[in-house]
């Protein structure tokens, strides 16, 4: 089975496919496409257009990811599942969990192990922020906590989000998440989708 995984994501996706003997092929895309959402339906779609020829069942990794239905138009006319949910933050935290993190502080900033580890390069040097500091106020004035939904809070990693925060000047909160969540969405695809042209390309077979 191919899978076109999100970069943020495929490491992941990696592993819990070792440690579930599951045969995948992870093509990962890079994970700064999240900057031009706009161009991750077509990336994706070149993706299993590729490992098409080598696999007979090809999933996608990815969320909407701010493709705003794009990707689930690619998904559905190349009959492909992917991950359900609007982005990764979903996908490891669940949509309720994330939904109510959002509700008691609107204001939230939300960091993921990846994001805690490439904050410098996917954040930092991204928006300009190594050269203009001054930008900072202009892109995070509204935020006023950051939370870090930790799959692997390790040491190391804490000290990344603690400094991550600390550059935007906001409150760090840590909720651990794992990657069950991830593990579930995956079992859905591995295990086999909806094949109706007519259904949803999120949605897993009944049953």
């Amino acid at each position: 089975m191919g899978v076109v995984a999100c970069g943020a994501i495929a490491g992941h996706v990696t592993g819990i496919a070792a440690r579930n003997d599951w045969p995948v092929d992870v093509r990962a895309l890079p994970p700064l496409l999240h900057n031009r959402p706009d161009r991750i339906a077509g990336r994706v779609e070149d993706a299993v257009t590729e490992l098409r020829a080598r696999y007979a069942t090809v999933a996608v990794a990815f969320a909407d990811c701010g493709t705003y239905g794009a990707l689930d138009e690619v998904c559905a006319r190349l009959r492909v599942p992917r991950l359900r949910g609007a982005h990764c933050y979903d996908v490891f935290a669940g949509a309720s969990r994330l939904a109510e993190l959002l509700a008691q502080e609107p204001g939230t900033y939300v960091l993921t192990d990846f994001l805690v580890r490439s904050f410098r390069r996917a954040v930092v040097t991204e928006l300009g922020l190594d050269r203009f500091p001054q930008l900072r106020e202009d892109y995070f004035r509204h935020y006023r906590r950051v939370v870090w939904l930790a799959q692997y809070p390790t040491g190391p990693l804490h000290t990344a989000a603690r400094r991550a925060a600390e550059f935007l000047g906001l409150p760090l909160e840590v909720v651990t998440v794992g990657d069950q969540g991830l593990e579930r969405e995956l079992r859905a695809l591995v295990t086999g989708w909806s094949a109706d042209p007519g259904a949803s390309a999120r949605s897993p077979r009944p049953g």
